[in-house]
């Protein structure tokens, strides 16, 4: 068997001990004689898987009592319409909601909520191509917002906050919406700070199907009539994720990533891991003008690292080249182009490592 370096922004590389664990149970999950994909989500065998799964990462984010963790269907797009859709009823209509604008997904997020409010976008970094955090100092957020909405890390333009912003003394209030689906487990957060935070799992969670939603207990119950029964919070929690059939795999490979986490350390110890494999990749791209990033340093993600070759006419040669040597799903997203390395936390230092032997080998015979 040949496993290769999979630097796929999404669904994205896991841990090969939770994909050998998966295969080994996939006929018999703990003797129950059936494959975790044919449990009914309302029996014993499932109802444990799940509330492990919650537990377990309860404990790796240190999500306080007052939050509630929802397990739902639809992505972080999907999401980008039901974080509306439950919050915007907290205000008068028509209600406001500030946007920050670091990135792709950011404008798909404002694109979407405009369709159930409106729309301040309180900063933005769009007319520097997204290649930085706008200063906090700079933002114009709204006094009665319905809530403040950030993407702390963007997947295809490789922007990520450092920190949490501090949005108390320029609202009355608001509560900080994140959308962390790249970079979710990949460091420590206080989940306390955020109000709701939510993410795709296909990145460094599990497979595609899953979103996690983590929103605090006051800010449940408010939806617009209009929202979908299925993806109103309230209707959610107290039918613990299972109003409707949850995607149960996903959150059963979920589990089983929530686990690995726990051996490996937990967070604050892949957090570390994560600044050694960043660091090792951005290092050899800034002492190279063959290659560059075009991202501020205080704002590089630590997950997803745009690149390009100076001379981009030998982009297809190189991507031969990398998957000659088993490095593959290099390509750039297609609005940005270039390339893009994704070095989630199931990704070894080893790969990286691989990649820059390859950039250096690369480099030295075209260069």
């Amino acid at each position: 068997m040949t496993r290769v370096f999979n630097f796929s922004a999404g669904p994205a590389v896991l841990p090969q001990e939770v994909l050998q664990q998966a295969a080994e149970e996939m006929l018999d999950w703990h003797g129950s004689g059936m494959s975790v994909m044919e449990m009914s989500h309302r029996g014993k065998e499932f109802i444990s898987i799940y509330e492990a799964a919650e537990r377990d990462l309860r404990d790796l984010l240190g999500v306080p009592g007052n939050y509630r963790i929802l397990f739902l269907q639809g992505g972080g797009i999907g999401e980008n319409a039901i974080v509306p859709l439950n919050l915007v009823g907290r205000k008068s209509q028509p209600a406001v909601v500030d946007f920050v604008n670091t990135g792709s997904w950011s404008s798909k997020s404002i694109k979407e909520a405009k369709k159930y409010c409106q729309v301040n976008v309180a900063a933005s970094s769009e007319a520097q191509k997204f290649t930085a955090i706008p200063p906090r100092e700079s933002w114009k957020l709204s006094r009665n917002a319905a809530y403040v909405h950030i993407c702390t890390n963007e997947t295809i333009d490789g922007v990520e906050f450092q920190y949490t912003p501090d949005i108390a003394a320029d609202t009355d209030g608001a509560p900080l919406v994140a959308d962390m689906s790249s970079h979710i487990l990949s460091r420590e957060i206080d989940v306390s700070k955020y109000g709701v935070i939510f993410g795709g799992a296909q990145k460094n969670i599990g497979p595609a199907g899953l979103t996690l939603v983590i929103v605090r207990d006051d800010l449940i119950g408010q939806a617009l009539p209009i929202c979908p029964s299925a993806f109103d919070w309230k209707l959610v929690a107290d039918n613990n994720s299972m109003y409707n059939t949850p995607p149960t795999y996903a959150i059963y490979i979920a589990g089983l990533v929530f686990q690995w986490l726990k051996r490996q350390g937990g967070v604050k110890a892949m957090e570390q891991r994560n600044i050694a494999k960043a660091a090792l990749l951005y290092d050899y791209l800034d002492s190279t003008g063959f290659y560059s990033n075009n991202i501020a340093k205080e704002s590089r993600s630590r997950m997803n690292v745009p690149f390009f070759l100076k001379d981009e006419t030998l982009n297809e040669a190189f991507l031969a080249g990398a998957k000659e040597r088993n490095l593959l799903q290099l390509k750039g997203h297609k609005s940005v182009g270039g390339m893009r390395a994704s070095i989630y936390n199931a990704m070894p230092v080893e790969g990286v490592q691989a990649l820059v032997d390859y950039l250096k080998e690369f480099e030295k015979k075209h260069g």
